[in-house]
């Protein structure tokens, strides 16, 4: 029976460009639906810009507009760059929508009936300079629980923790800088805690993968709280239904986007929305996010849902963040890159929808987008394996056969790609690309052995070899013909130029069982793909470097003439990360060195040589934590390659005594 699927992706904030690390989530999704499709089940994929909120207003004030020009402006800039990236909404939206107010309000009512929402006075952040109450995301200061620095004001980057902007020490207001004031607002609340209960079930009921389920059962230690959904004036949002000067906060409008776009759908393509939305609903719903987003996604939305009436995601997918060469995206190094600066430099989409696919297993581990794999991979994966198949065979079939095939004889390599369907198809179901393209590149290496080892351009030059040469180069393509199939969902737009070269309808996945006839006529075979020039990736690095030179002639402190003083821009230079001091030992021959294995948050442990050998025995260091430079070059001494320093203080009276930090610090958290 043909499944009902509805398919989403977080929604995009209107109030930047898409990058390299949003098309993650998007290219994963696209490729499930485009799978989905191929496997004759009807599905919607709808979308939408987020454009409510604070950030909004205040660029739109800078830029000297509305609020609805920024956002349509913007939402102009996201949907040419999905496009161009073959990322295939049904239909893609707006939050500030009628369809999402009127929901929005509708919910609302139903919590309200529902004995779900509270009213309180509460104490909130107003910035006495901007005049305005400061949103969670305009505070930042000093996470209560780990006390790391510059944090904002409804969650802890480096520790994950959520809490109310009061709880923030030394607290200061990201729009004005100045130190916000404590006033009384009364607020409307979603009684998250009475919840409680109904989560715990549903969080582990199969919704969510397993190790997101165990992030919600930390969070359940921790207890929930209740959830402020509104907002002061000024405010761009929805106002709340007979609460004048209050509007609903921007996470409890934007999944209701989602229930807006596809209502906006059903009105243009005939669809009848309850059917998907209702609480009985025998309709699938997929949600595609990424890990920051969890909280509001298993939590919020699903008890939102539940208690207004509506029906619950069937599951919830979380994939992890993007980083390039090993790190966080960078401006300064040119790796922070926009879709359009891609697509101005490297052109082709799909080498980045390959690349991204062949990167994403199903889980929340984070990926990274290696430029030389990146690459080293397109070139050898699709122009040296998958493309070499049709290219050098392709040619003989029209020159010596009128561009008509023969009839296909037994072939095991066919049968072996054939056979791997189910297989492929179970690792695109899990998400599981990475295994999925591993497996076809598999099958694509067969594919060249049995082209390699029939050898066509030496049967075409004997006659005799005429037919045995018509069946080779047949086999070959059908091959080819079966690893599209296989690769259609990750590369669409290759696969419809194939379908055209081949002759052929729309490829779906049940095209796997059948073969070309006898006869069955190809067009000329033309370039279908080009390597990546490493020069390309140079150029769009170089071209994304953010200057970094100021551009004021003249110094905004007068410095004392010192000769020893540098700059805050020197200093800036300087990572300093937390380490844990995972292992420490002796090193043979060396007076005053001990080797130190730190993690500083890593994937993989960092090696470090510290001359501290005559202030510590090792055994005491194991566990300790410390504080390392993370960005300093790695050192080839003889005793080995140090990747870093612990720093140390000493002077004639003692030491050197390494640097410890307070309580609460951890493995990774920079120091500033």
């Amino acid at each position: 029976m043909t499944r009902k699927i509805l398919v989403t992706s977080a929604l995009p904030y209107a109030n930047g460009s898409i990058h390299l690390g949003h098309l993650v989530e998007y290219i994963q999704t696209d490729i499930w639906v485009r799978f989905q499709k191929m496997q004759g089940n009807t599905v919607h994929y709808v979308c939408a810009d987020d454009t409510h909120g604070t950030p909004i207003m205040l660029r739109a004030e800078k830029e000297g507009i509305t609020p609805e020009q920024l956002i349509d402006k913007v939402h102009k800039e996201h949907y040419a760059d999905f496009s161009e990236f073959l990322v295939e909404f049904d239909n893609y939206y707006s939050t500030n929508s009628e369809e999402n107010r009127v929901l929005s309000s509708n919910i609302y009512r139903a919590l309200k009936a529902n004995d779900k929402i509270a009213t309180r006075t509460i104490e909130q952040y107003y910035d006495p300079v901007k005049n305005m109450f400061l949103p969670d995301r305009f505070i930042k200061g000093e996470c209560p629980k780990c006390h790391a620095k510059d944090q904002y004001g409804d969650s802890c980057e480096v520790c994950g923790t959520t809490y109310s902007p009061t709880e923030l020490i030394n607290p200061y207001s990201a729009v004005s800088g100045a130190a916000p004031i404590r006033k009384e607002t009364e607020h409307y609340f979603f009684k998250l805690s009475e919840c409680e209960d109904f989560l715990k079930d549903w969080t582990r009921s199969g919704t969510l993968q397993a190790e997101a389920a165990n992030k919600m059962g930390e969070w359940f230690e921790s207890g929930l709280s209740d959830w402020d959904i509104s907002r002061d004036a000024p405010y761009f949002g929805f106002e709340i239904p007979d609460a004048p000067g209050k509007y609903f906060y921007v996470w409890l409008d934007a999944p209701i986007g989602y229930m807006a776009s596809f209502e906006s759908l059903c009105s243009k393509i005939g669809l009848d929305f309850d059917e998907y939305w209702k609480k009985d609903s025998t309709t699938e719903l997929y949600h595609f996010i990424g890990k920051d987003i969890l909280y509001f996604h298993a939590l919020f939305w699903p008890a939102t849902l539940e208690y207004s009436g509506h029906r619950k995601p069937t599951q919830v997918f979380a994939h992890g963040f993007l980083t390039v060469n090993g790190e966080k995206m960078s401006k300064s190094r040119g790796t922070f890159i926009t879709a359009r600066s891609y697509l101005d430099h490297i052109k082709n989409p799909e080498y980045l929808r390959y690349y991204y696919a062949a990167k994403l297993n199903g889980s929340m581990e984070d990926i990274d987008l290696n430029l030389d794999d990146f690459v080293a991979r397109v070139n050898s994966d699709l122009v040296g394996k998958y493309i070499n198949i049709a290219s050098r065979t392709a040619g003989f079939i029209s020159k010596r056969f009128d561009g008509k095939l023969a009839l296909l004889k037994a072939n095991p390599v066919i049968d072996d790609l054939r056979n791997a369907a189910d297989s492929i198809a179970d690792s695109y179901v899990s998400r599981d690309y990475g295994r999925a393209l591993r497996e076809i590149m598999a099958l694509a290496d067969k594919a060249n052995g049995y082209v390699a080892e029939n050898a066509p351009w030496d049967m075409s030059k004997q006659e005799s070899q005429s037919e045995a040469l018509h069946q080779v180069c047949t086999a070959a393509l059908e091959m080819f013909r079966l690893l599209t199939i296989y690769l259609k969902p990750v590369l669409p737009k290759l696969a419809e130029a194939i379908e055209t070269f081949l002759n052929v309808k729309p490829l779906t996945w049940i095209d796997v069982k059948t073969s070309l006839p006898a006869g069955h006529s190809i067009q000329l075979y033309q370039h279908l793909i080009t390597r990546i020039d490493p020069k390309h990736i140079e150029a769009m690095t170089e071209a994304n470097k953010e200057n970094l030179q100021s551009t004021n002639t003249a110094p905004a402190v007068e410095v004392v003439e010192e000769t020893n003083y540098i700059s805050i821009d020197d200093f800036a230079k300087v990572d300093l990360r937390i380490a844990k001091i995972v292992n420490a030992e002796h090193v043979e021959g060396a007076e005053k060195l001990l080797k130190l294995t730190l993690d500083i948050g890593e994937e993989k442990p960092r090696q470090v040589f510290a001359g501290i050998k005559s202030a510590y025995d090792p055994e005491t260091l194991k566990g300790r934590l410390t504080v390392m430079v993370a960005n300093l070059a790695p050192r080839k001494m003889k005793f080995g390659l140090s990747e870093g320093m612990v720093l140390a203080a000493s002077d004639e009276t003692g030491g050197p005594f390494i640097l410890t930090p307070d309580a609460g610090a951890q493995p990774g958290m920079r120091v500033k």
